[in-house]
């Protein structure tokens, strides 16, 4: 049976973990598997999209190790989208399956601000970019979830990698990626998240 994530995938997942974890001994040993074995621009994804999650401080931080070491300058810039709000809304409608209009109304009732913004900037300029398939995103965003010890949004984002094509050995090995720089309380926090995850089904529809 093959490895239910390839070697860049697992590297991918391991970055955007040792990112959440903020261990510079981690971090370093997270970019120089990454950059053996990932795909430069799948890393550079991962790294533009922590700032999400994690602050632009963090996100900064991060691109300036990976420069030091990959040795790679930084890309030409990407074009804006031309309807970031379009994209979004398709994007977070994949992720979120059939919680998507919930899920706006909800964030919608904390302020709406933070709905617009969560769809055209979160979903629309970041996690609809090209360069990286949704699902790896989504498997990167749940391993930096678990370190995090944010089991809500862990709980969103598990869905998500399901509903964006992850098969549950994936997930399980993200878990186990990310698990591996937890401490005890989040490690447990992000296997019960999973097993309520599963309790629901496969997928959200």
């Amino acid at each position: 049976m093959s490895a239910p994530l390839t070697p860049g995938e697992e590297a991918l997942v391991a970055l955007s973990a040792a990112l959440a974890a903020r261990a510079v001994a981690v971090l370093d040993a997270a970019m120089d598997a990454a950059a053996a074995h990932a795909d430069p621009v799948e890393v550079e994804e991962v790294l533009l999209q922590s700032y999400l999650f994690l602050g632009y401080p963090a996100a900064l931080n991060g691109f300036a190790r990976w420069r030091e070491h990959s040795g790679r300058p930084a890309p030409e810039p990407t074009p804006d989208a031309a309807s970031w709000e379009e994209r979004g809304a398709a994007v977070c409608r994949t992720v979120y399956g059939g919680q998507y209009e919930g899920l706006r109304a909800n964030v919608r009732r904390l302020h709406p601000d933070m709905e617009r913004w969560m769809v055209n900037e979160g979903y629309g300029k970041v996690l609809g970019r090209p360069g990286l398939g949704l699902a790896t995103r989504e498997l990167c965003i749940a391993a930096l979830l678990a370190v995090l010890d944010a089991p809500r949004q862990l709980y969103s984002h598990l869905r998500g990698a399901l509903n964006a094509g992850a098969d549950e050995r994936q997930v399980v090995r993200a878990l186990a990626v990310a698990g591996a720089m937890s401490d005890d309380e989040a490690r447990n926090r992000a296997a019960d998240t999973w097993a309520a995850v599963q309790s629901r089904g496969p997928r959200e529809g």
